[in-house]
């Protein structure tokens, strides 16, 4: 079968397990919608978690953004892995335990101030809306290539299916729906991972093959690293970016992750405290599979794509690079006419242009691979997008209808009328979304690195003081939050826009890149929070107990606030 018939094939199957799902477990309560009734089991929402979790950036973005920067791309990895060993075991049963439905819930009543909830929700907007037009964007790119409609039609089609199962299923539907697509987009990540190792080393595990050697004998990394030096670019195995900027963005990424409300919210669905230990530990396992094989998938792409390109005839140039140039996401320009592929590090000599999103689903048709394992990526790399997507509306909706409109505008609203609420706020916020994915503001997983800054300055603050910290009061929050978030977003237009001027990479303050700059925010924020929190009274007596209550583990008696 062709490839377009294969693509068609499995896309109609996986889709239509997607929307089965959401229709057999549609949620009829608003604690279905948004907690999915609260009985999800461990295993289940471990797979749902890491479904969630794993997004286009992880899925269809990482691999390339580590293939193209060598061992600059290992501060994603780090960031990302450690950030979710982080909410594991710092935030998570403290959260579950405390039982409510979203992070401004929290923030709302531990802080027992509708501002401070006003300023959540606002928080959860951004860093919501930031994150979901990357996984928009990426499945503009996977329509666009393989089902050969342009980025817009393809953000289209993907509006439509999210907006389906996550209006309709809730957070029961999206539940059960992501475990389906863990299991789609876990296989079609290793299944060429496997194919391409064994074709390239001869050994079946892709985390063993990409530092073995290949079929010359020449291991792997060091024939990477003499192909970049030969084309000028810096070597694989050596970083460029700055000590300091590694750090900073490592640690965005990781308190990042603590911070954001579409992965916290999981942890509100299973019974018990112990329940959300479990699942966070089967979510880090289900994660380590993707997370362990991405850098061997970037070496193996990266390898075969300058092998193949560089310096060979245009007219030679096998297949996949015209499918590809027809989506404008690689193109050649033949400044010499030599009829050659130029593909230097030199931007005035450089010929080829790659963009960093299309390599790990390029990467089968590169390797030659069969059309089913091709197609397979494709329904792979929807799942990831769409799983992330539909977790992100329903934060986006529940901010509105539970958080905003229950809690604050109109508390005397009937279930009914909040389910309605919450289903409308996502028609509207899948709208939105998909503009921003036909329009984003970077690559797929640069984008997605702003969001987790921008969940770093604001959330991360608030919710470890908000636990472990019985003195932070509603003035310290407050401040903490506003001030942090303003940083991020001023920091953000400023280089990654150029609102204010001056926005070049030999402005940034200190040498730290946007990416990392919620690290600095995130610091603004705790000085602000606990130097705001000593100039006011102590928070109320049951609040101060509240926090003692939240720390201590189940059936270990009362605690005492002296």
């Amino acid at each position: 079968m062709t490839l377009q018939i294969w693509t068609w094939l499995l896309i109609a199957i996986t889709f239509s397990i997607y929307i089965g799902i959401a229709i057999w477990s549609r949620a009829s309560s608003t604690k279905e919608f948004y907690v999915a009734g609260g009985g999800v089991s461990p295993l289940a929402n471990g797979l749902a978690t890491a479904a969630d979790w794993m997004s286009a950036a992880s899925f269809i973005s990482m691999a390339g953004l580590i293939s193209f920067s060598g061992y600059d791309g290992s501060v994603y990895l780090m960031g990302w892995t450690g950030g979710y060993v982080l909410l594991a075991l710092l935030l998570a049963p403290y959260l579950r335990k405390f039982g409510k439905f979203t992070v401004p819930d929290f923030i709302g009543d531990r802080y027992y101030s509708n501002v401070a909830r006003s300023v959540a929700v606002f928080c959860a907007l951004i860093v919501s809306f930031t994150y979901v037009a990357g996984q928009m964007r990426g499945v503009g790119l996977v329509f666009s290539r393989f089902l050969e409609v342009d980025i817009t039609t393809g953000v289209l089609i993907g509006m439509i299916i999210v907006l389906f199962y996550a209006v309709l299923g809730g957070m029961k539907g999206i539940t059960y729906t992501q475990v389906a697509q863990y299991c789609v987009l876990i296989f079609a990540f290793m299944v060429p991972a496997i194919f391409i190792s064994i074709q390239m080393t001869g050994i079946p595990i892709p985390q063993l093959g990409f530092g073995s050697t290949g079929t010359d004998g020449i291991y792997l990394l060091d024939k990477l690293d003499g192909l970049h030096r030969e084309l000028g670019f810096h070597e694989y195995t050596t970083g460029s970016k700055s000590k300091l900027d590694v750090f900073f963005i490592t640690a965005a990424l990781m308190v990042g992750t603590a911070g954001l409300p579409h992965v916290i919210v999981r942890f509100f669905t299973v019974k018990k405290v112990s329940d959300a230990r479990k699942s966070a530990g089967w979510a880090l396992l289900f994660i380590a599979i993707l997370y362990t094989t991405a850098p061997a998938i970037a070496v193996f792409a990266r390898t075969n794509l300058i092998e193949t390109v560089s310096n060979k005839p245009y007219k030679q140039l096998p297949p996949w690079f015209e499918n590809w140039e027809k989506t404008g996401l690689m193109t050649f320009d033949d400044k010499n006419n030599d009829g050659l592929v130029q593909y230097v590090a030199d931007p005035i000599l450089n010929e080829l242009t790659v963009d960093k999103d299309i390599i790990v689903l390029a990467n089968p048709e590169i390797a030659n691979l069969p059309n089913w394992v091709i197609a397979l990526v494709a329904a792979g790399g929807l799942a990831a997008a769409l799983s992330t997507a539909a977790g992100l509306l329903l934060v986006i909706s529940a901010s509105v209808s539970h958080d905003l409109i229950k809690k604050m505008i109109n508390p005397e609203i009937s279930e009914k009328s909040e389910l309605i609420a919450a289903r409308v706020s996502a028609v509207i916020a899948v709208s939105i979304a998909g503009y921003f994915g036909i329009n984003p503001p970077d690559f797929v997983a640069a984008t997605v690195a702003l969001a987790f800054g921008l969940a770093a300055a604001s959330f991360f603050p608030a919710i470890i003081l908000g636990i472990f910290v019985k003195r932070m009061n509603k003035e310290g929050a407050v401040a903490g939050m506003i001030i942090g978030m303003l940083c991020m977003l001023f920091y953000m237009v400023k280089f990654k826009f150029d609102w204010f001027g001056g926005g070049t990479q030999e402005d940034w303050w200190f040498g730290i890149s946007p990416e990392g700059f919620g690290t600095v925010a995130m610091m603004i924020n705790f000085t602000t929070s606990i130097g705001i929190a000593f100039m006011f009274p102590k928070p109320p007596i049951e609040i101060q107990e509240l926090v003692e209550n939240i720390r201590i583990p189940s059936g270990s008696g009362k605690a005492h606030v002296h």
